[in-house]
């Protein structure tokens, strides 16, 4: 495959889009739109749009960057090296977390529902009970490592053919694209399915029967793909934008607009032609595309600068990810508990989940081998002798993107 240089704003936006993540959760105990695992009794409006806000993109721009991700593991792997890759950064971190990281928030979960034995008893029973939400396993906030690894298991052997001679030739055929806006000819599959199913499917998070969900994250992943294999229609993204946050902008105010005077999407502009509702949904897809293109094309402007912060932070985004949610669970089991003000509880949840996420990571995850197998990290750097240090100290060193 070709070699295409490093892009340090992509790294810098998977860390941006993480603790995106962390907000969106932390406040999730708090709103009153969205069933979560422990709710406050008293919710709020600010954190809700904050939330809804959010969730339009937040995980699209997370599959997109896979796209890159993916691409940039395939520069010099074969596909069974690729497989064999993801399959460690994916699978095993997904199955600590199914044994491990998840139990403890199913379990605070259960006992907000009168559940009165101890954990231990708990988790004894957990793998006879099925799979949440009626039994107790689950993955939980991981259910996007699960999709991403199917995502590159299904895409692998396409992904490899865009690498020779013969894709190599299809992908140019995408330059045309990069002319004007047309890069924005991408969203069309992707705005036409979720226009399509989404009067009959929701979100189910369980791969399965999400008929809507996992091929719509999946088109993301691909643009992401498709548009680091060809550099033009990066750089088309970052021509336009301002446009690309303009419409956003725009599409986000309409959206908000309808669900202010209760004709949003849940209830689908009852009593309006189906042809008003369709275009109504796919506004909500468009405004998904249009901020994530919105972020490509401010952060390739932006971002693309190294910096020593990057490579440590890089290191710890997805250990961060995989604890952050049974940090905050633990935390706001008992928050909801006392009569502090909502603003205090958030406060409370965003700084201490960040720090204990953070300080489990550089005590107890970064230093250890075994531990950084667990939770999907590169091995340990070998240590070099003095005279290889000597050869390589004025050499630019390249970062390479985790999982």
């Amino acid at each position: 495959m070709q070699t295409t240089s490093r892009q340090t704003y992509l790294d810098w936006l998977r860390i941006i889009a993480i603790i995106g993540v962390l907000f969106f959760h932390s406040a999730m105990p708090y709103v009153a739109y969205w069933e979560w695992h422990i709710k406050n009794p008293e919710t709020s409006h600010v954190l809700l749009e904050m939330n809804d806000f959010l969730h339009r993109f937040r995980m699209p721009l997370l599959f997109f960057i896979s796209g890159t991700v993916s691409y940039y593991m395939l520069q010099h792997r074969t596909g069974g090296g690729f497989l064999g890759l993801r399959f460690r950064r994916l699978f095993i971190p997904l199955l600590l977390g199914i044994l491990v990281i998840v139990p403890p928030q199913v379990y605070l979960e259960r006992l907000t529902q009168g559940y009165k034995g101890n954990f231990w008893q708990f988790y004894g029973e957990m793998f006879t009970t099925g799979v949440y939400p009626k039994g107790n396993m689950s993955w939980h906030h991981l259910w996007f490592i699960c999709y991403l690894l199917v995502y590159d298991i299904v895409c692998a052997p396409l992904f490899v053919w865009l690498g020779k001679p013969n894709g190599q030739r299809f992908l140019q055929q995408f330059a045309v694209l990069a002319k004007g806006a047309r890069v924005y000819l991408l969203m069309l599959p992707s705005i036409v399915l979720y226009a399509s199913l989404v009067f009959r499917y929701r979100a189910t998070g369980d791969l399965v029967h999400d008929y809507l969900y996992a091929p719509y994250y999946l088109l993301f992943l691909l643009a992401g793909f498709l548009c680091i294999a060809c550099p033009m229609l990066m750089d088309s993204l970052e021509r336009n934008r301002r446009l690309s946050l303009a419409i956003g902008f725009i599409s986000l105010v309409f959206i908000d607009y309808l669900r202010w005077t209760h004709l949003d999407a849940i209830h689908f502009l009852p009593g309006f032609p189906m042809g008003v509702r369709y275009l109504a949904v796919a506004i909500h897809a468009l405004c998904a595309w249009m901020w994530v293109f919105t972020a490509i094309g401010y952060g390739k402007k932006y971002l693309n600068k190294p910096s020593r912060v990057l490579g440590y932070a890089n290191e710890a985004v997805y250990p961060f990810y995989i604890l952050h949610q049974t940090v905050i669970v633990i935390l706001t089991y008992y928050l909801v508990q006392v009569s502090d003000g909502i603003g205090m509880k958030y406060l409370f949840t965003v700084v201490v989940t960040f720090f204990v996420s953070m300080t489990l990571f550089h005590l107890f995850i970064r230093p250890y081998a075994f531990m950084r197998l667990l939770f999907g990290m590169k091995p340990l750097p070998r240590k070099k002798t003095i005279e290889e240090n000597a050869v390589v100290v004025d050499t630019p060193s390249v970062l390479t993107m985790g999982a």
